[in-house]
């Protein structure tokens, strides 16, 4: 049936929302896509869906192809299975957590693991079911400390979630894959250019794990590529390991007084003036053991400190920081730290003074001392000496301080090495669109799904799990096609396929349009008819600029003369057409 806009529940709005900041969100809002119901949380309009539910039907042939079935889960679930595998906690402050009236725990998921578990474990029970790969397209809720972007970044968004059951290592391996190449075809079919990273697990666990990431400037995540093909988030970049250096004949470290420098640029100032090399190079950042201290909060609550040794031409990157000490919360030191902790000599400190070591277990302070992995045995370095105003300089790595453990935690840098030795790596923006995962046996383990195997032998099932974000996607669609007038949907995606305006008063014109409404019904179009009959030609091409649809078709004075005219929105190219001829215009159009 032909949608008729004067009947149609929508409206679109001539100003920009207040709080909108990227091009999705305020185009998505202002054409009547969705509405801001809380910070991160929207409703879903007529049209909206109807972009939502194209994407949502490749999504699920694509997953019918890789042999997935299709379930659904509920979003309110119960906290048992979550605590089992120790998410329930694992989660902090991310986690919505509700009661229900007799006091009984419960969640709004953020993501379906456990249930889909404890499902399969109810109904299989043998390796002759295996492999089995199911998913659902459900709600997720996350409560986001900084809900922002629209749907890129919200509490409450719909994701295609997929798990696969194999009880060999060699099933999950072609379980990922089958999952891995749906992705491929998926985000292809939808237009959407994607870069496949190395990624950290987080909070899902597991072993191997990669993002499909969409290179955008708005995006959230930083990764890195070679050109020689390596691709990985920050977070799961690991640094090429430089070689040790001999120790033996390295001059005794020496500690010079340094006032008033408690940063690395007043330091490598102060020793190029007063303490020059030997070899006549000048002293650069990169000489000095920066020592920054951090405060882990674990999901106990327990806050401890942990100093984080690294080149003093790197800064800490929080994100890769995060993920050496998940699950614990990690903020920098404040004050009240320091006050704490007097041994902590701010700007000063480092693993080493005159009256012995001040950082690892071993000493009297008990802080963790890590370090980067650049800082090998035999490397010098200029560093604190753990009194204000005084620095060691000539510090040997391996022979005057040791460390509690190796940590990545350091930015990373264009023209670092990749490592896979496939050169320097370059720094990017992007767009998480899919994860797959590796899960292996953990939930399994938790949750006690096993099978009788060949032998009868019971056995622990493997797990992948596959995400794809679909209102994260489509709001990247929108990012990607629009103008300054309004949204320019792809075809494989918009809510209509023609969206057909009829101008002016005259008589003539609304019956004109009508015909041409029906034979593009009847020739299997799906159309949005702008038949608001006293709306001005003016606000009609707005709204339908505004509103996105690919093939516009106009019926206005032309009419008289046997003639409309049909626009290609993504082109921008307009076309005078014989009335008879419209829908074999349009079918042209549609197949470009």
């Amino acid at each position: 049936m032909v949608t008729r806009l004067s009947t149609y529940f929508l409206r679109t709005l001539r100003e920009d929302p207040s709080g909108a900041e990227v091009t999705s969100h305020r185009l998505l809002v202002r054409a009547g896509y969705i509405r801001r119901q809380a910070p991160g949380v929207f409703a879903w309009l007529p049209i909206g869906l109807r972009v939502k539910a194209k994407i949502e039907t490749i999504v699920r042939e694509e997953m019918a192809a890789a042999g997935a079935f299709e379930v659904h889960f509920p979003a309110l679930l119960p906290r048992e299975p979550y605590e089992a595998t120790g998410r329930w906690e694992e989660y902090g402050d991310a986690l919505f957590r509700l009661q229900d009236r007799k006091g009984a725990d419960y969640l709004l998921a953020p993501t379906h693991e456990e249930v889909f578990t404890l499902l399969v474990k109810d109904l299989y029970s043998s390796y002759k079911d295996l492999p089995l790969s199911i998913f659902q397209i459900q709600d997720k809720y996350r409560d986001e400390a900084r809900p922002r972007a629209g749907l890129l970044r919200g509490r409450e968004f719909t994701m295609k979630d997929a798990y696969s059951f194999d009880y060999t290592d060699a099933g999950l391996d072609a379980s990922y894959q089958s999952q891995r190449d749906a992705y491929e075809r998926i985000f292809s079919r939808l237009g959407l250019e994607y870069v496949i990273v190395h990624a950290d697990a987080g909070a899902m666990g597991g072993s191997r794990s990669e993002e499909f990431l969409h290179p955008t400037p708005i995006g959230e995540d930083t990764f890195v590529r070679s050109a020689g093909g390596y691709a990985a988030n920050v977070e799961a970049f690991t640094t090429v390991v430089p070689d040790a250096r001999p120790i033996e004949g390295l001059p005794a470290a020496v500690v010079h007084d340094t006032p008033d420098t408690p940063t690395i640029q007043t330091l490598v100032d102060l020793a190029n003036a007063e303490h020059p090399r030997e070899d006549g190079r000048e002293w650069t950042a990169a000489d000095t053991l920066k020592n920054v201290v951090l405060a882990l909060t674990d999901l106990e609550g327990t806050r401890e400190l942990v100093v984080v040794g690294l080149p003093g031409d790197r800064e800490v990157e929080m994100k890769r920081v995060e993920v050496a000490f998940a699950p614990a919360e990690v903020e920098p030191a404040t004050d009240e730290d320091f006050a704490k902790h007097p041994g902590l000599v701010k700007g000063y400190i480092g693993p080493w003074s005159a009256d012995g070591a001040v950082l690892g277990e071993e000493s009297s302070t008990g802080i963790r001392f890590v370090l980067d992995p650049r800082i090998v045995d035999g490397t010098e370095w200029i560093t604190g000496a753990n009194e204000k105003g005084r620095h060691v300089f000539g510090l040997v790595a391996g022979r005057d301080f040791t460390a509690d453990g190796v940590v990545e935690a350091a930015a990373v840098r264009a023209g670092d090495p990749a490592p896979d030795g496939s050169g320097p790596v370059e720094l990017a923006r992007g767009m998480e669109l899919g994860h797959v995962f590796q899960l292996g046996r953990k939930y399994a383990e938790s949750l006690g799904l096993k099978v009788l195997d060949e032998n009868g032998k019971l056995v622990t099932v493997t797990m992948g799990s596959y995400g794809i974000g679909i209102t994260r996607i489509l709001a990247t669609i929108a990012e990607l096609n629009n103008d300054d007038k309004g949204l320019v949907w792809p075809t494989q995606v918009a809510p209509f396929d023609v969206h057909l305006v009829a101008t002016g008063r005259e008589a003539a014109v609304f019956e004109t349009a009508d015909w041409i409404s029906d034979q593009l019904e009847t020739a299997g179009v799906d159309v949005l008819y702008d038949d608001r009959p006293k709306v001005s030609p003016g606000v009609k091409f707005g709204d339908a600029e505004l509103i996105g649809v690919p093939i516009i078709v106009i019926a206005g004075r032309g009419v008289a003369d046997g003639i409309v005219e049909v626009w290609d929105r993504r082109t921008g190219e307009r076309e005078p057409v014989a009335i008879a001829e419209v829908v074999d215009a349009v079918a042209r159009l549609r197949a470009s």
